[in-house]
């Protein structure tokens, strides 16, 4: 039965891991090609660029770790195989994290409307905001790193002073919740943030329907469009980054308990936040949509 279901879970994550390479991928090859050919990009297009390439090396990272913990798992044991995949696996969720709440920022101060100062004076600078924002995350991700490899040390060392294997595979799971704790913690800020802004976006348009007196014209007007349309990304985004953290949260206990089913569950379930929610980011997206429309047309006409 335990064979069966790793089965399963194995040929989900791979159609995971074909959906989010095919998404991203087309993110990144549609934005490329237009910076080519008009010689600018608008800045949402860079953060979903830099975003897609981020995800693409994530979801590369859970497929290599998901097919080395069940058939390598010996390789755990070298500090060198260890260290590449847990720094790989951080650098590339912090920036996938990061990125996207850096999204969900770039969609208030465009779309929402508030006469304060500080938000004025910020909505005004939205660019040089941004960058600062993508420059102040390399701090988090910095301890974030100096942390996890404190924790790898110790498992490490353990590992030296006692060769039994049956000792350092049970003792691996106390490393692990360290390391997972360490990242989700890390996640609650970009995450709080995100939540934020899609509270202060729910807001903006509540004061905008308002001024409008929830006239027809007014909910159908571009301004409630806009803001309707940041919603669903955000929301979205809050979404499946929840499920990825509860996913997370139930896979320390399995590995507290050693309950291998359970942990293949939970890294399926991962997977799905960093794979789908680029495709909906491509059907958010007037542009992308469009051209995703044309490809579909194309290869249907073909065959």
């Amino acid at each position: 039965m335990e064979s069966v279901l790793q089965s399963i879970f194995t040929l989900v994550i791979i159609a995971e891991f074909i959906i989010g390479n095919l998404s991203n991928g087309f993110i990144v090859l549609i934005n490329c090609t237009e910076w080519v050919s008009k010689r600018e990009l608008s800045s949402v297009d860079q953060i979903l660029i830099i975003l897609a390439i981020s995800r693409i090396g994530l979801i590369w990272e859970i497929l290599i770790s998901w097919f080395v913990v069940l058939h390598h798992p010996a390789s755990l044991m070298d500090g060198t195989v260890l260290k590449t995949g847990i720094f790989s696996w951080t650098v590339s969720n912090h920036f996938s994290l990061w990125l996207a709440t850096i999204l969900s920022i770039f969609y208030l101060l465009k779309i929402a409307s508030f006469s304060n100062p500080a938000f004025l004076y910020l909505k005004w600078r939205v660019n040089k905001v941004i960058l600062m924002i993508l420059l102040g995350t390399l701090v988090f991700l910095f301890l974030n790193l100096i942390q996890i490899n404190i924790h790898i040390k110790e498992w490490l060392y353990r590992c030296e002073r006692n060769t039994s294997w049956n000792f350092s595979m049970s003792d691996f799971a106390t490393f692990s919740v360290s390391v997972k704790f360490t990242m989700t913690m890390f996640s609650l800020t970009p995450f709080t943030v995100a939540l934020i802004s899609f509270l202060l976006l729910i807001f903006s348009l509540r004061k905008h329907l308002q001024k409008m007196q929830l006239s027809y014209k007014g909910q159908r007007d571009p301004r409630t469009k806009a803001h309707i349309n940041a919603l669903k990304i955000v929301i979205s985004f809050l979404l499946l980054y929840a499920s990825f953290c509860l996913s997370m949260l139930i896979s320390w206990i399995s590995d507290l308990y050693q309950n291998k089913l359970v942990e293949m569950l939970c890294q399926t379930i991962g997977v799905f936040y960093p794979s789908c929610h680029s495709l909906l980011l491509i059907l958010g997206n007037p542009k992308l949509r469009q051209a995703s429309v044309s490809v579909a047309a194309k290869v249907w006409a073909k065959q």
